[in-house]
C-alpha cells in the first residue's frame, strides 16, 4: 500500500476518496479499537464504536483546520463517541451521585509498575473492565485520555469532586486486582518449581 502524507491523507478523505480512508482506517484501526475497548462492555460494542467514530470523523473532516494534531482531533472524536455511547445506556442514570469535595485529586495508592508491566493489554483491560461504569469512564478519561477533573466534570455533568472520587475509587479497585493477580502469579510460580 502506498505511503501518504497526512496532508494527502486529510484532502483525499474530503474529497470522499476510498483509498485515503481506507488508508486512514486501516493505519490507525489498532489504537483506536484499544481506545474504544477501554469504554465498551465487550470487544462487539468496541468494533461498532470504532465504527461509528470512524464514520463521524469521514463526515466532519471539513471542519478540520490543519492547525494542531490531526490525530488529536481524531482522538476526540472517539473519545465523544465513546461517551455518548455510555451516556445512551444506563450511565447517565448512575453519574447523579455527589461526593464529598473533600477527597483529595491525587491519592497515595501507587499501582504495582511491576505489576502492570507483566500484564499484557487484554488482561489489564479485563481488569478495567470490571470497574463501576462511571469510575471506568473517569479513569479513562484522566489516566488514559489525560483529561483533568475539571474537564471530565464538563464532559459526564458531575462535579470535579465526583470525578476526583471515582478516579480514587477505580485506582482503589485496580490495585486490589493487581494484587491479587500478583499473588496468584506468585503462587503459579512457586508451584512449577
Amino acid at each position: 500500500m502506498p505511503l501518504y502524507s497526512e496532508k494527502e491523507i486529510i484532502n483525499g478523505c474530503q474529497e470522499n476518496n476510498r483509498v485515503h480512508q481506507e488508508y486512514l482506517y486501516k493505519h490507525y484501526y489498532s489504537l483506536f479499537l484499544k481506545m474504544c475497548a477501554r469504554y465498551a462492555r465487550s470487544m462487539e460494542d468496541a468494533e461498532q464504536l470504532l465504527n461509528d467514530s470512524f464514520l463521524r470523523i469521514f463526515n466532519n473532516i471539513h471542519s478540520f483546520r490543519q492547525a494542531g494534531s490531526f490525530e488529536g482531533w481524531m482522538k476526540r472524536i472517539v473519545v465523544n463517541t465513546c461517551l455518548d455511547y455510555l451516556k445512551s445506556r444506563q450511565l447517565k442514570n448512575t453519574m447523579q451521585v455527589s461526593y464529598a469535595a473533600s477527597m483529595p485529586e491525587e491519592t497515595s495508592i501507587e499501582i504495582a509498575t511491576q505489576a502492570i508491566i507483566q500484564l499484557e493489554f487484554k488482561e489489564l483491560l479485563d481488569m478495567i473492565q470490571t470497574l463501576p461504569p462511571v469510575s471506568k469512564t473517569v479513569f479513562n478519561l484522566y489516566v488514559f485520555d489525560g483529561f483533568s477533573h475539571k474537564e471530565i466534570g464538563t464532559m459526564l455533568d458531575i462535579s470535579e469532586s465526583t470525578s476526583s472520587w471515582h478516579l480514587h475509587h477505580a485506582r482503589n479497585l485496580l490495585q486490589k486486582k493487581l494484587k491479587s493477580a500478583s499473588a496468584e502469579l506468585k503462587q503459579y510460580e512457586h508451584k512449577r518449581i
